[in-house]
C-alpha cells in the first residue's frame, strides 16, 4: 500500500511480546509515526484503565479503542469520549443463564464503564467468586452474581479453569445464535460477550472518520479473533506470525512474531 494516513494496532500479542514491554525499536518507530502527523491508535480488548502503561511510552496523546470497539478514550486527556453497546441487566441475566447450560462450571464478569473522567480504582470490574484471569490478575471487585449482573455493562466475560477459550467460543455462539457477539483474545479458557456489531472495526472506523482517513489508507495489525473484522475492514491488515489461524486467514500480509517486533518492521517501510 501507499504510505498509512492511519494506523492502528492490537496491544497484547501484536504490540507487545512475551516479555509484556514494548521494545525500544517498536517506541522509536511509533514515534516518528507520531511526528509525521500520521495518527497511531490503540486498539485493544483491555479497557481504559490498561492503556497509560503502553501509551506512555510510546508518546501516544491522541486516541484508544477499547473494551474490543465499544469504548472510544481520549488518551490525553484521560476520558471516555464515547460508550457503544451496553449490556442491559435483563439481557446478561439470561446470558449467564444460557452459559450455565452450555459451558457448566463457567464463572463470570462483568465490565462497567461510564463517558468522563477514567476510573482507575477497578470499582467497574465485578466478578463473581473463583472467576479465573487467564493473565494472573488479581484486578476485580468480588460480588455475588446478582450484583455481577444487575447493572449495565460492555461486556460479559465468562472463564473456566479446565476449557480453551476456542471450545468456550463454539459453545457460545451456537446458543447465543447472533444475538450478541462472542470473541476472545486469549487461549487460557475466556471468552468475552459483547453487543452485536461491536468491534474493533467500528470502534477504529469511528476514529478515522474523526481524522477524515478513508479505510483504504488504514493499516492494521492484530494476532488474534478479536482482530479479525479489523484487519478485514482496514486497507491493509497485517497479522503476526504467532496469530491465530482465524487471524491468518484474513491477513493481506504476514509480519514477524510480536517478539521480534513485527510491527516496527512493517512500519519502518515509511517512517
Amino acid at each position: 500500500m501507499d504510505k498509512p494516513r492511519l494506523v492502528a494496532s492490537d496491544v497484547d500479542g501484536t504490540l507487545l511480546g512475551p516479555s509484556e514491554v514494548v521494545s525500544d525499536r517498536t517506541i522509536a518507530v511509533v514515534r516518528r509515526v507520531r511526528d509525521d502527523d500520521v495518527p497511531f491508535v490503540l486498539c485493544t480488548g483491555r479497557p481504559p484503565r490498561w492503556i497509560a502503561p503502553i501509551a506512555e511510552p510510546l508518546g501516544l496523546t491522541g486516541y484508544a479503542v477499547c473494551a474490543n470497539g465499544a469504548v472510544l478514550l481520549d488518551i490525553g486527556a484521560d476520558t471516555v469520549t464515547a460508550v457503544h453497546g451496553e449490556l442491559a441487566p435483563e439481557l446478561l441475566h439470561d446470558l449467564a443463564s444460557a452459559l450455565d447450560k452450555a459451558v457448566p462450571g463457567c464463572r463470570v464478569a462483568a465490565e462497567r464503564i461510564g463517558t468522563g473522567e477514567v476510573d482507575h480504582d477497578m470499582r467497574n470490574f465485578v466478578i463473581e467468586p473463583d472467576y479465573h484471569n487467564p493473565w494472573g490478575s488479581d484486578e476485580g471487585r468480588t460480588a455475588m452474581r446478582a450484583e455481577v449482573l444487575g447493572h449495565p455493562a460492555i461486556k460479559l466475560l465468562i472463564s473456566h479453569r479446565e476449557m480453551r477459550s476456542e471450545e468456550m467460543a463454539q459453545a457460545a455462539r451456537a446458543i447465543f445464535d447472533g444475538a450478541v457477539d462472542v470473541t476472545y483474545s486469549s487461549s487460557g479458557g475466556l471468552i468475552e460477550v459483547s453487543a452485536h456489531g461491536i468491534t474493533k472495526a467500528t470502534g477504529l472506523a469511528e476514529v478515522a472518520e474523526r481524522f477524515s482517513v478513508t479505510a483504504e489508507h488504514v493499516i492494521a495489525f492484530g494476532d488474534m479473533p478479536n482482530d479479525v473484522e479489523m484487519l478485514k475492514w482496514a486497507g491493509h491488515g497485517v497479522a503476526m506470525a504467532n496469530g491465530h489461524p482465524a487471524v491468518l486467514a484474513v491477513a493481506d500480509e504476514v509480519t514477524g512474531p510480536a517478539g521480534e517486533d513485527g510491527v516496527a518492521e512493517v512500519l519502518e517501510r515509511w517512517f
